[in-house]
């Protein structure tokens, strides 16, 4: 049975697309880029009424 974590990755990667609140990379970056995305996805998620943003690694965003 998936734990809270995994069925929120689940969910996340059933999006066919990023999102404005929802990004995906393959392999982590820079401390000063994973800093700047999350504050672009928090702005962003705020904007498009979501409660939450999310950058989710090891994810391809178009394979997924």
């Amino acid at each position: 049975m998936p734990n809270h974590y995994q069925s929120l990755v689940l969910s996340l990667t059933q999006q066919l697309t990023e999102q404005e609140w929802l990004e995906f990379k393959h392999n982590f970056h820079s401390s000063d880029e994973i800093g700047q995305r999350i504050s672009a996805l928090a702005n962003s998620a705020c904007l498009a009424g979501k409660k939450f943003g999310y950058l989710v690694f090891g994810v391809e965003d178009g394979t997924h």
